[in-house]
Order: structure tokens, then C-alpha cells, then sequence
């Protein structure tokens, strides 16, 4: 039987959730002149500065939209694939932005604010993607036309369905990877205990979002090959790099001082930055290497801080790679990183390549890494390897082949 305390904890939860439910009803109702004056500095938005909803060539035989996560630039990367590799396709992005947005490339980029509580745009996103596009991918679980309940997407895709349209769904890692699976295989999980403090929230929404996604008809795409694990089901839509922004500058090691080595993490609670950081600022002071930590810089300037360094690290928590790898190792620098044996295998048997990223072990950093110093050769076979694998795999003409069939449908 429930306590007392319980009970009064889920009726102050529900209160407090219907309270919240009738505020946000109450603002979507409001002129936009007088919305704007009672939202938060964070929430608002340019009333006369709405985004026109994307459009393509309605000649075209499919007609793809991605929206709207655009996780590292994937969703308008992915539309590239299509327009460039699949005859007779056309397609685009929607994406949320926020304040802190990186730049990534976008079709139709919508300010957070827009997205939120113009019913304006989200009645002109409404009536446009089923009228403009034949076929569309969901990513995230997010709602495609405003979210100002923070929804999840099942409302919007109902819709979209009735309407005729074909829809997929699209994951990119801690949307539906599930904390528990992944901790009870990986001893460095970021999910374990406390060591990040979304865990609960992430356990929760993965579960629930599985448990749906195993009774959906509805074809599901994940951009790391660790997700089979969460989505079996599913297939692989390798992530997208141009391999042309990324072949610039001087061949790793070939300035003749000590390797200078490089950390980017985009969430350092999920890259084992706390790992990574004491060890290489000792052997930095140790004149073993040069550390350069990165943080908040722009996409348009990555290329140009990858290759200005030999050696990138990755991540040490995950056991995955994705799009920040293969960038190293278009720019043909030496990637380390801590990859599970069901990544490397998961790729082998499905481009039949190696995947060229050289294996540390986060319970063994600095002396895996000061062998890997003293060991010139083996670093440059892998930078070597890595613009070819990246050709291969990530220029887009893979994931495109894995969307034609989604657009054949």
C-alpha cells in the first residue's frame, strides 16, 4: 500500500504540473504584443522576424524533412546525402536554436522563442510539411511544430500520418540510449551513480520512449552503432562529414616538436573529461606533449583547430565514436579513444573496414599514452588510415543508400 507521504508527493507533482499546464495555456493565448512583454528575457522572440516554413521542388518524386534536433549539423548533413546522392529526392532541415548555438548548417533554423510560443510560425509549420513534403524523419522524440509543454512528438506524427505523409524516427545517442543497459556493461559509464546528474531524467525518458518505440510501426534510424543495443529494431544511419572542410593544413607530426594533442568534448560529463585532463596537463608539464583543451568554439572553426594539432582525444565514458571522430580523422590526425569491442565489431561487419581509431583504456590513460608517444609509426599508420575510412563510410553516399529506402516507401 502507498504511505501517505507518497501520495501527497504525486498529487503536489500532478498539481503542480496542471498548474504549469494552464500558465503555458494562458501565454499561447496571448497577443503576441503582450506575450513578449510577460515572457522571460530567455524565452522571447522577434515577432516581426518569423521564419517562413522550408521548401523544395514539389516536382520532385520524394520530398524529405529533418527536423529538429540538427544533433552536430546530422539533420542538414543527412539532407545533403540525399541531394546529392539520391536521384529524384530533394530534401532539407528544420532546426531549434538556442543562444549558445554552435553554427551548425540548417534549412529553416527556428530561435528557440519562435519555436516555443509563436502560434503564428506554428500554425504556418503545421499546414507546410504535409503539404510541401512526402516524406519525414522525427528526431528525438521532439515535436516538430512548437513545444511550449515540452511534448514528446507522438501528437505531431499522428498528424503527419493521417495527412499521408511516410514517417521515420531518428535517434542520436542519450535520447533513447538506456543508462541502465549502458552502465551495466561499461565499468566507465557516465551513468553510474550520481557521476551526471540527468541520469534519472534520461533513465525515465528512454524507458517509456522504448517501450513505445517496441510496438511502432514506424522505421527507426540511430546514428552510433552502439544504439542496437537500445534499438534493435532499428538500422544505422552513419553521421555525415564533408570530407573537403577537413583536408587542410600539415600532416600530423610533421612539425618535428613534441605531439600536440587536443580534447573537445561537446559534454564533458559524458566524455570522461575528468579523466583525460589531470593526465595530459602532467605530461604536458613533463614536455611529453602539448595539451590544448577546447571548449565553446564555433563548427566553422573546428577544421582549423583540428588541423593545428596530431593527436585528438575523443571520449572515455561512452565506448562509442561519432561525429567529432570522424572529423579528426577526415583532417587526418591521430584519433584516440576508448571504443567498445560491439562498436568496432558492429562497424567491421557492416563497411567490412577497421575502424582506424587507436583503443586506451580509461583505467589506463597515461601509460597508454606515453607508450603511444613513444611510438611515432603507429600513430601515422592510423592518421593515415583515417581520411580513407572516413571516404568511405561518412561522406554521405552510405547513409544516403540507407534513406533511399526509407524514401521508397
Amino acid at each position: 500500500m502507498s504511505s501517505t507521504p507518497g501520495i501527497a508527493r504525486r498529487l503536489m507533482r500532478g498539481l503542480k504540473i496542471g498548474v504549469k499546464r494552464v500558465v503555458i495555456g494562458l501565454l499561447l493565448a496571448l497577443p503576441p504584443a503582450v506575450q513578449l512583454k510577460v515572457l522571460p528575457a530567455s524565452q522571447r522572440y522577434d515577432a516581426s522576424q518569423i521564419p517562413e516554413p522550408a521548401s523544395v521542388d514539389r516536382d520532385a518524386r520524394a520530398r524529405l524533412f529533418i527536423a529538429p534536433a540538427n544533433s552536430a549539423g546530422q539533420g542538414w548533413a543527412w539532407a545533403h546525402a540525399v541531394n546529392n546522392f539520391v536521384d529524384g529526392s530533394v530534401s532539407t532541415n528544420m532546426a531549434v536554436v538556442g543562444p549558445h548555438d554552435f553554427g551548425f548548417g540548417c534549412g529553416e533554423p527556428v530561435p528557440l522563442g519562435t519555436y516555443r510560443w509563436s502560434r503564428r510560425w506554428q500554425r504556418a509549420q503545421r499546414a507546410a510539411v504535409p503539404a510541401q513534403f512526402t516524406h519525414v524523419l522525427v528526431e528525438s522524440d521532439r515535436p516538430l511544430f512548437g513545444d511550449a509543454h515540452e511534448r514528446t512528438a507522438a501528437a505531431d506524427i499522428d498528424d503527419l500520418v493521417a495527412a499521408g505523409v511516410s514517417v521515420g524516427l531518428l535517434f542520436h545517442g542519450s535520447d533513447i540510449r538506456l543508462p541502465s543497459r549502458h552502465a551495466a556493461r561499461m565499468t566507465w559509464s557516465p551513468f553510474h551513480g550520481d557521476r551526471w546528474s540527468l541520469t534519472p531524467a534520461l533513465q525515465q525518458r528512454a524507458s517509456e520512449l522504448q517501450r513505445r518505440l517496441a510496438e511502432s510501426p514506424l522505421p527507426i534510424f540511430y546514428s552510433t552503432p552502439d544504439l542496437a543495443l537500445d534499438v534493435p529494431n532499428g538500422k544505422w544511419l552513419p553521421v555525415v562529414v564533408d570530407p573537403s572542410a577537413w583536408e587542410v593544413g600539415e600532416p600530423a607530426l610533421s612539425h618535428g616538436g613534441v605531439p600536440v594533442v587536443a580534447h573537445a568534448p561537446s559534454k564533458a560529463a559524458v566524455k570522461g573529461s575528468d579523466l583525460v585532463d589531470p593526465v595530459m596537463a602532467k605530461l604536458d608539464a613533463e614536455g611529453l606533449i602539448r595539451y590544448v583543451r577546447v571548449e565553446n568554439v564555433p563548427s566553422a572553426r573546428m577544421p582549423a583547430v583540428y588541423t593545428s594539432v596530431d593527436i585528438v582525444l575523443d571520449q572515455f565514458s561512452l565506448g562509442i565514436y561519432g561525429v567529432a571522430a570522424c572529423e579528426a580523422m577526415a583532417a587526418g590526425r591521430v584519433v584516440v579513444s576508448f571504443v567498445s569491442d560491439q562498436v568496432r565489431e558492429f562497424v567491421s561487419a557492416a563497411t567490412g573496414l577497421t575502424l582506424p581509431i587507436i583503443d586506451i583504456s580509461p583505467d589506463a590513460i597515461e601509460a597508454e599514452m606515453r607508450a603511444l608517444v613513444a611510438d611515432p609509426e603507429r600513430m601515422l599508420e592510423s592518421a593515415r588510415r583515417g581520411p580513407e575510412f572516413v571516404r568511405t563510410v561518412h561522406n554521405g553516399r552510405l547513409s544516403a543508400k540507407v534513406l533511399e529506402e526509407f524514401l521508397e516507401r
